[in-house]
């Protein structure tokens, strides 16, 4: 049971927005849960024992949470998470604020994302907002306005901590950007392994006007996804690039309408599903240490990775399956 109580800790929150107070009464449903796929957790009370996978359920009616036994009981209050056919699908889910982050929010999407990188079922997921608006329009700034120095620093590595698990999760996690992407939503996008955005989205980041810069690694991934001149262009203005000038400078990779947002990205998420998982995970981890580290040393990093997936049954089954003309039935070993 403690271990019940730890997990959900985590994410109750307290009476100023913290997650550090238990609680233990079921959210009810709003009108943004009509129509989730809920994702049930059963903890391990005994000793050693670990939260299982998770497995889409139906709450009772009224109600929307997680089962840790018979006695707890805890919602996601402002994600929405959902599993079919492989894909993950994240919705930030607080439309009456265009979705901005908050403390809450930000334990919540690290959960949801250690769950992510844990299932065996999930092999690509794909992270959004709520509504037609806004992808994430920042941080809350609310919680930001009272914080000294110390306390700042403290979000601002409790926020790079977050997106750094997300861009670092080993499986892709595919941005669909459907509207404003500003300061700590841009930056969560860029923790994002790539973006597709709808015509009316919209990603900035206007720090400098309240007088302090991106706390969420903004100042990093973006001069190494755009070149430094265009990054130190959008983080010294605070100007807004609309979608077809990010996708120019390479924020987004596609540009849709609004109404082929979703469909597009599962297209794309199912594609990757139908390759080599393994191989996919190399991809990922090579390209992102490759870019920390000189030429000589990215290509030892491939060199590495490319022999390795030779040893493995995936890699005997793709060349194969190549000669031999057929489908290749892919398992992750």
């Amino acid at each position: 049971m403690r271990r019940a109580r730890a997990l959900l800790a985590r994410l109750a929150p307290g009476p100023n927005g913290s997650s550090s107070e238990f609680r233990s009464e079921p959210s009810r449903l709003t009108d943004a849960f009509q129509r989730p796929t809920l994702i049930r957790f059963e903890v391990d009370t005994r000793p050693g024992g670990r939260r299982s996978d998770a497995r889409p359920s139906q709450a009772p009616p009224g109600e929307i949470g997680w089962n840790c036994g018979e006695e707890w009981k805890m919602a996601l209050e402002n994600l929405l998470y959902e599993v079919s056919d492989g894909i993950a699908k994240v919705t930030v889910n607080r439309p009456k604020a265009l979705n901005a982050l908050n403390p809450r929010t930000m334990a919540e999407l690290r959960e949801v994302f250690t769950e992510v990188r844990d299932d065996t079922t999930v092999g690509v997921a794909i992270l959004t907002g709520a509504g037609d608006k806004a992808f994430v329009a920042g941080s809350d700034i609310k919680n930001l306005s009272g914080l000294d120095s110390a306390a700042a620093e403290a979000e601002s590595a409790d926020g790079q901590a977050t997106f750094d698990h997300i861009d670092t999760l080993g499986k892709p996690v595919i941005g669909a950007i459907n509207g404003f992407a500003l300061g700590g939503g841009a930056e969560l996008a860029l923790a994002c392994t790539f973006r597709i955005a709808s015509e009316n989205a919209k990603v900035g980041f206007p720090e400098v006007t309240l007088g302090v810069i991106p706390g969420y690694a903004g100042t990093q991934r973006l001069p190494r996804l755009v070149g430094k001149g265009i990054a130190l262009e959008m983080i010294l203005s605070g100007r807004f690039l609309d979608a077809e000038a990010a996708r120019r400078v390479g924020i987004f990779n596609r540009v849709v309408p609004q109404a082929e947002l979703m469909a597009t990205c599962e297209k794309v998420a199912q594609k990757i599903l139908s390759v080599g998982p393994l191989a996919v995970r190399a991809a990922i981890n090579v390209v992102n240490r490759g870019l920390e580290t000189t030429l000589e040393s990215g290509q030892l990093l491939e060199r590495k990775a490319f022999g390795d997936l030779f040893g493995t049954k995936d890699g005997k089954e793709g060349l194969n399956a190549f000669i031999e003309k057929r489908k290749p039935d892919f398992t992750g070993q």
